[in-house]
C-alpha cells in the first residue's frame, strides 16, 4: 500500500472516549498483571490510531495548505489534541499509581515514567483552551509563511524555491531576491508580531494556571529533558561563546576573503565560494537515485529501508505553492511509516535535508519494534543526533551528489556545523529572555534579537536592511513560534555528531556505524545523556570534550587550502 492509499477518517471520539475509560478502570482495577498489560496494551492500541489519524492529515496540510478540507481536519486536530492529552493524563495517573508498578517498569521502558510523569506536570483541564489556542495560533504562523507567491523574473516563488537564488554568484541577484523575501517579513511585519505576542502570552498564561513562574519550565518538561535544566543550558551557551565564537568568525573572514567583498551585506553570506556553492548534479529525482543507491551501499539495513520509503511514496521532497515550508520526518503509527517532508530547491541543502531527515526517519524505522508509542522516538534532544550524524556517515559519497563540487560541500558543510552551533543557542538564549520577562512588547523583543546577535554572531551587520537591523530575522525561525525551546537539541545533538564525524570519517573507526545502528534501534528506551554514553560517546556538558570536538573540527578546516575549493 502506498502513502495515497493510507486510509484518513476523522475518528469517533466520543467511542474513544469510552473505550479509554473502560481501559483505564480495568488498570486501576486489575486483580494482576496480566490485567493491567491488558488495560495498556490496549490504550497503546487506541493511542496508535489516534496518532495515525492525526499525523496524516497534518502530513497532507502541509503538503497543501491551499486544500479546504485539510485546513478544516487540522482545525479539529487543533481543538481536540489537548482533550485527548487529558485522557492520557488519566491513563499515566492509573499507570503510575498502579500496585504492579514494579512490574510495569520491567516491561516499559523507563523513559515511559519519566514521560507520563512530565505530562501529569502539565495537564490540568483548565488550560485546554489555552492549549487549543496555542495549536491555532502555530497554525496560523505556517499558514502566513506559506501564503507567500513571490514573483521572479516571470515567475512564481514560495519562500523556500525562491531561497535558492540568494547563492547566486551575480550579486545583484542575491540582493533583489533577499529584498524581495525580506519584504514578504516586513510587510508582514505586524501580522507576525501578533501572532507571537498571543503566542507568549498564551503560554505564560498556562504557566501561571499550572503553578510556574513563567513558560520556561513547562518548555523543558515539554521537551523530555532529564539530567539537565536551565542551568546546565545556560553554561553550555557559554561554552559556545568562549570555544565557537572565535572559530566560526575566523571561517566567516576566510569567506570574505575568499568572495573578496567589503563590506560583506546580509544577501553576501550565503555564497560560499566565488565560483558558486557546491549544487547537486541533476533533478530531484536523480538526487533521490543517487541518494538510493547510497543507502544501499552503506548498509543492508539501510537499503531496506529506503525501498520501503520510496516503494510507498513516503517523500514528499520538492518545493511548491502553497506548500508548507521547512522539513520534517514523521511517524504513521498504524502503518508503520516513517514520512518525510522537505521543500528541494536546487541547492545543497537538499542534500541536506535527504540525509538529515533520513537519519530521523532510519531511526524511527529502526524503532518500530518498540510497543511503547512513547518511546519510538526519544527525546528531541537524542532524535537530532541521528539526523545531524546521518549528514556526516553520507560523506563518503558526495562525489557522487556533487562531482568535482564535493570537496567545497564537504568543506562548508562542516563550517556550516561549527557556524550553526552560535546561530542554535542564539535562539535558544533570546527564548528564555522571551519567556522569563513575558511583558516585552514586539518591538523590546525585536531589540533584544538584535542585542543578542551582536553577542553570539558579531559579523552580522546590516547597513542595507532597517528591517534586520531593527531585529527582524527570527520571523524566519519556524521552531520559535511553533516549538519553543527545541532549537538547544539541535546544538546539542551537533556536538555529539561532530564525535561521529570525528569516528568515522577521520579515524575510519569501523565501530562507528555499529554504535550508530544501535542508537537507531534504542530508539526512546533511553534518556539523551545514556544514550550518548551507550553509543561510546562524551556529553557535549563537559567543556574538555566541547572543546575538543570543536579544535577536532577547526583543525580540519583549518588543513583546507582555499586552492582546493576552487
Amino acid at each position: 500500500m502506498k502513502f495515497e492509499d493510507y486510509v484518513y477518517e476523522r475518528p469517533d471520539l466520543e467511542l474513544m472516549k469510552r473505550e479509554f475509560d473502560q481501559s483505564i478502570m480495568q488498570i486501576k482495577e486489575a486483580k494482576n498483571f496480566d490485567e493491567v498489560m491488558t488495560g495498556v496494551e490496549k490504550i497503546q492500541k487506541l493511542t496508535n490510531e489516534i496518532d495515525t489519524q492525526r499525523t496524516l492529515i497534518s502530513i497532507r496540510h502541509s503538503v497543501n495548505t491551499k486544500d479546504w478540507f485539510h485546513e478544516q481536519e487540522q482545525d479539529f486536530w487543533n481543538e481536540q489534541s489537548p482533550i485527548i492529552n487529558d485522557w492520557l493524563a488519566d491513563y499515566y495517573q492509573a499507570v503510575i499509581d498502579s500496585p504492579y508498578r514494579k512490574e510495569l517498569e520491567e516491561v516499559l521502558p523507563s523513559t515511559f515514567f519519566t514521560y507520563a510523569e512530565n505530562q501529569l506536570k502539565l495537564n490540568d483541564p483548565k488550560i485546554i483552551p489555552l492549549l487549543q489556542e496555542e495549536n491555532r495560533l502555530s497554525t496560523e504562523y505556517g499558514k502566513l509563511r506559506a501564503s507567500a507567491e513571490l514573483e521572479y523574473q516571470g515567475k512564481n516563488y514560495n519562500l523556500f524555491s525562491l531561497g535558492a537564488f540568494l547563492e547566486s554568484t551575480d550579486r545583484s541577484v542575491r540582493k533583489e531576491v533577499s529584498q524581495l523575501i525580506l519584504g514578504f517579513y516586513e510587510e508582514h511585519q505586524d501580522e507576525f508580531d501578533e501572532i507571537y505576542d498571543k503566542l507568549v502570552k498564551v503560554r505564560h498564561e498556562m504557566a501561571q494556571a499550572l503553578g510556574f513562574e513563567n513558560f520556561v519550565p513547562i518548555g523543558y518538561l515539554r521537551q523530555g529533558r532529564v539530567g539537565y535544566g536551565p542551568k546546565e543550558v545556560a553554561q553550555y551557551r557559554q561554552y559556545v561563546l568562549d570555544h565557537v565564537v572565535p572559530v566560526a568568525q575566523k571561517l566567516y573572514k576566510r569567506q570574505q576573503e575568499r568572495l573578496n567583498i567589503e563590506p560583506m551585506q546580509h544577501y553576501d553570506w550565503f555564497l560560499t565560494f566565488p565560483t558558486g556553492n557546491a549544487t547537486p548534479i541533476g533533478s530531484a529525482e536523480d538526487i533521490l537515485q543517487t541518494g538510493v543507491n547510497m543507502y544501499h551501499e552503506m548498509s543492508k539495513e539501510t537499503g531496506e529501508f529506503i525501498d520501503f520509503m520510496v516503494e510507498k511514496n513516503l517523500l514528499d521532497l520538492v518545493a511548491k505553492p502553497g506548500k508548507d515550508g521547512g522539513g520534517y520526518c514523521t511517524y504513521i503509527p498504524n502503518y508503520q511509516s516513517p514520512f518525510i517532508f522537505s521543500n528541494f530547491n536546487g541547492t545543497s541543502g537538499d542534500v541536506d535535508v535527504l540525509t538529515h531527515e533520513v537519519g530521523h526517519a532510519f531511526q524511527v524505522y529502526e524503532s518500530r519494534w518498540i510497543k511503547t508509542p512513547e518511546a519510538v522516538w526519544p527525546s528531541h534532544d537524542g532524535a537530532e543526533i541521528h539526523s545531524m550524524s546521518m549528514e556526516f556517515f553520507a560523506w563518503p559519497w558526495m562525489e557522487q551528489f556533487f562531482g568535482d563540487g564535493a570537496n567545497k560541500y564537504k568543506f562548508a558543510h562542516l563550517s556550516d556545523a561549527v557556524q550553526f552551533l552560535p546561530y542554535g543557542v542564539l535562539v535558544d538564549h533570546f527564548q528564555h529572555e522571551v519567556y522569563e520577562n513575558p511583558a516585552l512588547t514586539p518591538k523590546e523583543r525585536r531589540e533584544l534579537w538584535r542585542q543578542l546577535e551582536r553577542e553570539y554572531l558579531p559579523h552580522k551587520e546590516y547597513h542595507e536592511n532597517e528591517f534586520l537591523q531593527q531585529g527582524g530575522f527570527w520571523f524566519q525561525q519556524l521552531h520559535i513560534f511553533t516549538a519553543p525551546f527545541y532549537y538547544i537539541d539541535y546544538t546539542l545533538a551537533q556536538v555529539v555528531a561532530l564525535q561521529f564525524w570525528n569516528r568515522a570519517i577521520i579515524q575510519k573507526d569501523p565501530k562507528a556505524w555499529d554504535d550508530y545502528l544501535a542508537l537507531c534501534q534504542k530508539g526512546g528506551t533511553k534518556p539523551f545523556l545514556q544514550l550518548v554514553e551507550e553509543a561510546n560517546l562524551l556529553s557535549p556538558f563537559e567543556e574538555d570534550t566541547f572543546k575538543s570536538v570543536i579544535a577536532q573540527a577547526d583543525q580540519y578546516l583549518s588543513n583546507v587550502s582555499e586552492d582546493t575549493l576552487k
